[in-house]
């Protein structure tokens, strides 16, 4: 087996990625960053964001070394996994917390250059804000393809004269994936704790107690929410997606690999295509980027249309060459499993345009959140709680159409529910999320300007530049708030292809480490009584083996655990944000109480107060959700098998990604009804209606950038650890 020479284009369209990268890097670094004031309040920012991040890396270090050690144990003392397994994993966590860390250092040096360039006028602001969110897109699609390549490259080199050497391959490049995933979720739920924290501590104590205005540099919370959006908004998000990429194309590659077994060139196409696919999807990215621009005095729907522009342009592009793609390869059924990648370009779409309706304040769920502020802050809690439930509608629809179009177009619309047409049938789910992802270097350059342009605004607003910048920030700002939201849904969205196609790559662990296991004398023997050979079996056969229905009581129950597990894991980190944010409202209340002339702004706040205890916060209540995403999948496998697994994944799938959608759109609803208060409506500034706002606001601010978003990791992590685990659940069996 020789690796195809158009197998290059994924190493080249990864370098060209981060290439790219570093040149809209140096074209942002040299922007003014403005005025003294304006340094000073970035400077601090830059090293919050710099200390919290490496205390960060100095917990998830130890942790990835023990996990490396359990897993060099399994595979050098207990021979249930591949000897490559603990090195991939360890490189997958390094590169997703690389583009994490790359992402954030990027947008501290940006947010006070976007604040300054506001001052000449809302394109310029637009445009280095964006383009230094196309650092953190470029630099995920860029080193999760590099990485990818990498893996293929080097055990193409060990395996290549191995009969099974496809499957092989690429079912040990998934391990690399539970290492991103670790990193993400460690990201995700610290960052998040950490931002949600100070915002909620600055919010209630500096504009609902003391009445003085968001980003007040009299607020001793404001740096620290500052920090925040960078370490939660920026750092998580780049790893949550690093995972989200990297596994899509991962999971696609090793279904490629079994459902193509039959015929090796058929079958080394199936696992190329889904890296070509993405390869392209760089290219196409960089076009939307470039596309991206709008004028004076624009209204929120012009700047959610310049924004569109670029997205839709390269999801139009990516969609006509996935179809010169696959018949160029020669795929058998090209046509179907193009249309496969359509179908998850076109639930992304959706899912982004209904986000945005949801969460915008130009459509009339947020405004009748705002409104509901006229009698309160209950009704505002009401009704946003309301919107983001009915928000659900849609992306779960659409994902269900997705999920059976996908299959059904690349099976050829075969209804048998053979072994064949179910395994191509899940090729093509896997295709289609590869197809949503496609375009994800500018799709998280959107979502990675939502934070850049807050801290903008903050910027402006402690350096004074006056109403007429404020009013500009506000306006990226506000957009910040609606791209950020459409990017979760699209990332959960993502997430539930992924989980669905990682989902049937762990039946295919398991007949690996059952082969595994029958070759060392290991016997399985089914319900008749007869020995079970699970080198010949079929998907199919080990449904059957191992009662994979749902009259199974152990199915059942696995699929009870996975649905309480999101809902554990969101109550444990809500009160994680709550714990912290109680800690932060004492400290701003003892500032302005003991610090002689601080409302007056006649003293300097103790800023690295606030920034200590958000960190410790962040570092102490991150560990025990994380930990559980690990440990329940390794129990429920070793306790009720693999049926139990199953159940596990499905329902923590099924609730995991609903919960997600309600609360990341909820919270995003009540940002945004709280920012169309503050544009005058309502009342404007100050009044009732805007404090029963801010009241929602921050029960949104954990909803929809801690738990929320962090529900999408939490579903593939145990998809991933299920994977990976596949060998010790097989030994209980």
């Amino acid at each position: 087996m020789n690796i195809p020479s158009v197998f290059w284009l994924v190493p080249v369209a990864s370098v060209v990625a981060l290439l790219m990268a570093w040149y809209f890097f140096k074209s942002m670094m040299k922007a003014d960053e403005g005025t003294p004031r304006m340094r000073e309040i970035a400077e601090y920012v830059r090293k919050g964001a710099m200390a919290y991040l490496g205390q960060q890396y100095k917990v998830v270090f130890i942790v990835f070394i023990v996990l490396a050690l359990v897993f060099a144990f399994m595979a050098y003392i207990l021979k249930v996994q591949n000897p490559w397994v603990p090195f991939a994993f360890l490189t997958g966590g390094f590169f997703s917390g690389l583009a994490g860390f790359f992402g954030m250092k990027t947008a501290t040096y940006a947010s006070g250059r976007t604040a300054n360039a506001a001052r000449t006028g809302l394109d310029a602001g637009l445009k280095i804000a964006f383009r230094s969110g196309a650092v953190m897109g470029l630099v995920v699609v860029g080193l999760g393809l590099l990485d990818i390549a990498m893996w293929f490259i080097i055990l193409h080199c060990v395996y290549a004269d191995e009969e099974t050497a496809l499957i092989t391959i690429t079912t040990t490049m998934l391990t690399f994936g539970m290492g991103a995933s670790t990193q993400a979720l460690f990201a995700r739920v610290g960052g998040g704790i950490y931002t949600k924290a100070a915002d909620v501590g600055a919010d209630i104590v500096g504009k609902v107690e003391a009445d003085i205005p968001e980003d007040d540099p009299r607020n001793p919370a404001t740096i620290a929410d500052n920090v925040g959006d960078n370490v939660g908004d920026v750092a998580g998000m780049g790893a949550d997606l690093y995972e989200s990429y990297c596994g899509s194309i991962l999971s696609t590659a090793a279904l490629g690999a079994t459902a193509f077994a039959m015929t090796n060139d058929m079958q080394l196409k199936a696992v190329v295509a889904p890296m070509l696919i993405a390869a392209v999807g760089i290219f196409l990215s960089l076009i939307g980027i470039f596309l991206v621009r709008t004028k004076e005095g624009a209204s929120m729907k012009d700047l959610l249309h310049s924004l569109s522009m670029g997205t839709n342009v390269s999801a139009v592009l990516i969609a006509i060459a996935t179809f010169i793609i696959l018949y160029l390869l020669g795929i058998e059924n090209w046509l179907g499993l193009s249309f496969s990648v359509i179908t998850g370009l076109a639930a992304g779409v959706i899912i982004g345009q209904a986000t945005e309706y949801y969460t915008s304040h130009s459509y009339k769920p947020t405004q009748k959140i705002s409104e509901a502020g006229l009698t309160g802050s209950a009704t505002v809690i009401i009704k946003g709680i309301g919107t983001g439930m009915i928000s659900t509608c849609i992306p779960v629809l659409t994902i269900g159409i997705a999920i059976m179009l996908s299959y059904l177009c690349a099976n050829g619309f075969d209804l048998s529910m053979g072994a064949s047409s179910i395994s191509h049938g899940l090729y093509g789910i896997g295709i289609a999320a590869v197809g949503m992802l496609s375009t994800l270097g500018i799709t998280l350059a959107t979502d990675a300007y939502g934070p850049i342009a807050d801290n903008a605004g903050g910027n402006a607003e402690m350096s004074e530049l006056g109403e007429e910048i404020r009013h500009r920030t506000d306006a990226l700002d506000a957009l910040g708030n609606t791209t950020a939201a459409t990017g979760k849904g699209f990332a959960i969205g993502s997430a539930a292809l992924t989980a669905l196609a990682l989902l049937a790559s762990y039946v295919e662990e398991i007949k690996i480490a059952m082969s595994r296991a029958a070759e060392s004398g290991q016997q399985f023997i089914d319900a008749a009584g007869n020995v079970f050979n699970p080198a010949t079996a079929t998907m199919p056969d080990f449904m059957n083996f191992f009662q994979v229905t749902l009259m199974n009581p152990t199915v059942l129950v696995g699929a009870f655990i996975g649905a309480m597990a999101a809902f554990l894991f969101c109550g444990l980190t809500m009160e994680a944000v709550g714990r912290a944010a109680q800690k932060m409202v004492v400290e701003v209340r003892r500032q302005f109480q003991t610090i002689a002339g601080i409302l007056e702004g006649k003293a300097t706040p103790d800023y690295g107060r606030c920034v200590e205890i958000s960190t410790k916060a962040a570092q102490h209540e991150m560990t025990v959700p994380a930990f559980l995403a690990i440990l329940i999948p390794i129990i429920v496998g070793i306790i009720l098998g693999v049926a139990g697994v199953l159940g596990l994944l499905v329902g923590g799938l099924a609730a995991g990604f609903t919960l997600a959608i309600f609360m990341a759109n909820a919270g995003g609803a009540w940002d945004n009804a709280k920012k169309m208060v503050e544009e005058g409506n309502f009342g404007g500034k100050g009044s009732f209606t805007h404090k029963a706002t801010i009241v929602g606001d921050t029960v949104g601010d954990p909803f929809k950038d801690t738990s929320g978003p962090s529900l999408n990791i939490l579903i593939k992590l145990m998809s991933m650890v299920s994977i990976v685990m596949a060998g010790l659940t097989v030994a209980f069996i």
